[in-house]
């Protein structure tokens, strides 16, 4: 899967202000191929490497310049022992300030983190906290991307792409795929479920 970093495609410059944040000689490159479905990435800067998801393989991979392309965790997005359908991997991934890795886990319908810091040059036991499974007392969906806040707060989308069946949402509890926030207190509130098919997250 690991390839020789090449040039491809272009990036669009729409507004002048974009050159202060990317180099205007910067090309595309390919990393890496040969993925199922790859998703979620999120540079560790500590490391100097990419962490991303590959939801079929259930497994998140890890490239860096100096190591190039390695399995990094399996299990990443479910840890049950009965086989299941769907989407089961991790998707979206982010690092808080204490250095540990939290992720949508798409087979485990929840939101978690590893038991341990990361540590540069080596691999975590797959070893999960539990941050966010329910609200309402009902199980998510398939909490798909999310963002920290400064202030600690953990938003989350969950839409039912990861559900078994090809996201059958007869196979849901909850009837709406809802935008959440989880509280540095652990407390879930909905922020809104207008949205139809709610995705991917940023904060300015």
């Amino acid at each position: 899967m690991g390839v020789s970093p090449r040039p491809v495609g272009k990036i669009e410059r729409l507004d002048p202000g974009f050159d202060a944040l990317v180099d205007p000689n910067a090309e595309i490159e390919i990393l890496a191929e040969g993925f199922e479905w790859s998703e979620g990435p999120v540079w560790w800067r500590a490391d100097k490497s990419l962490l991303f998801s590959d939801i079929p393989r259930n497994a998140i991979f890890k490239w860096s310049e100096a190591g190039g392309l390695e399995e990094f965790l399996n299990p990443a997005g479910y840890t049950g022992e009965v086989p299941r359908g769907g989407e089961l991997g991790s998707n979206g991934l982010t690092i808080d300030p204490e250095q540990r890795l939290v992720m949508c886990q798409h087979g485990d319908r929840r939101v978690a983190r590893l038991e341990s810091p990361l540590q540069p040059g080596t691999k975590p036991a797959a070893k999960f906290v539990n941050v966010a499974d329910r609200w309402d007392g009902k199980r998510f969906n398939s909490p798909n991307d999310l963002v920290l806040q400064s202030n600690g707060a953990l938003y989350f989308t969950d839409p039912m792409y990861g559900l078994q069946k090809g996201g059958d949402p007869s196979t849901a509890e909850i009837d709406f795929m809802g935008v959440y926030r989880c509280g540095p207190d652990g407390k879930v509130t909905l922020a809104t479920r207008a949205m139809t098919k709610p995705n991917g997250l940023a904060f300015s």
